[in-house]
């Protein structure tokens, strides 16, 4: 690029000219370029972007047994929250978490392995609003508990003509008869052995090649340390309800998602669970 040199004559012209302008103009007016006044700003905004995105980096908490525990206790004691509100909540959670992962088009029929436990009751609840979503779930529920709140929810499938099957279907059988298995025996309270009532759904989980959706933590894992024992299947969807447990660190399957939009933020802050963002509405987020 070449450089003219004007006239200083034509310079003090041009500069008087532009001045006339400088009244009219919300900011002073100068003749020279605004570079360095640009360049003055950018480490202010390059502060504030670090500040944002390490505010944004702040690690996801996994929690372990005791933490779990507590959390749960505070949400009942602290908040007020009841376990049938919870567990309609994180069933709906499970029950979105499939539908993102596995289509109606090639997943319709879902077997939904339910315990005795919360983690059966949010298995009853998942394939309530799975059908509702146009699944064709069928229920298996080896030991159904006996309080009121479980059959009301067993009430609830059956009046919306949910099938049940009395015995676990064998590897090849449930090939056959299903799509997709969602896994809502055991949660973070299991300690092995698995009792005798559940040694053949159990199995079942650990030799099909259906993909396998399981809620909150894997059936049979140790909630800290993992796959340690009996139980050491692998499935596709892990949901993860509040937050995370430990034993989700060692969880390699191909979906990750977390359920349960119900944490109040000054628990989350107490216990520095720093959560994702749920979008928008959504009732489940990816992690």
């Amino acid at each position: 690029m070449r450089f003219v040199q004007l006239p200083l004559q034509f310079v003090r012209k041009q500069s008087t000219a532009l001045s006339l302008f400088a009244p009219a103009l919300s900011v002073p007016f100068s003749p020279t370029c605004d570079f360095h006044s640009q360049q003055s700003r950018l480490p202010v905004f390059a502060s504030q972007s670090r500040r944002v995105s390490l505010e944004n980096c702040k690690m996801l908490k996994y929690l372990n047994q005791t933490e779990a525990i507590n959390v749960d206790q505070e949400l009942f004691s602290e908040y007020k929250f009841s376990v049938d509100q919870l567990m309609e909540l994180a069933g709906l959670s499970c029950a979105h978490a499939v539908a993102k992962c596995f289509p109606t088009e090639r997943h319709r029929r879902v077997l939904v392995c339910c315990g005795p436990g919360n983690n059966g009751g949010d298995g009853l609840v998942c394939a309530r609003h799975l059908a509702l979503l146009g699944y064709t779930p069928s229920i298996y529920y080896p030991k159904p508990t006996p309080k009121p709140l479980y059959e009301n929810l067993l009430h609830q499938c059956q009046r919306m003509d949910i099938c049940s099957i009395a015995e676990c279907p064998n590897v090849q059988n449930a090939a056959g008869s299903y799509d997709l298995i969602v896994d809502a025996l055991f949660g973070f309270s299991f300690k092995p052995p698995v009792r005798v009532d559940f040694v053949p759904v159990v199995e079942l989980l650990q030799q099909t090649k259906l993909p396998i959706a399981s809620v909150d933590i894997p059936s049979g894992w140790d909630v800290e340390k993992g796959k340690v024992n009996e139980c050491d299947f692998e499935p596709s969807l892990l949901i993860s309800l509040t937050a995370p447990k430990l034993c989700a660190k060692h969880f390699k399957g191909e979906h990750h998602f977390l359920g349960g939009r119900f944490v109040p933020p000054a628990l989350q802050e107490k216990y520095q669970l720093n959560l994702p963002a749920y979008p928008g509405s959504e009732v489940c987020v990816k992690l």
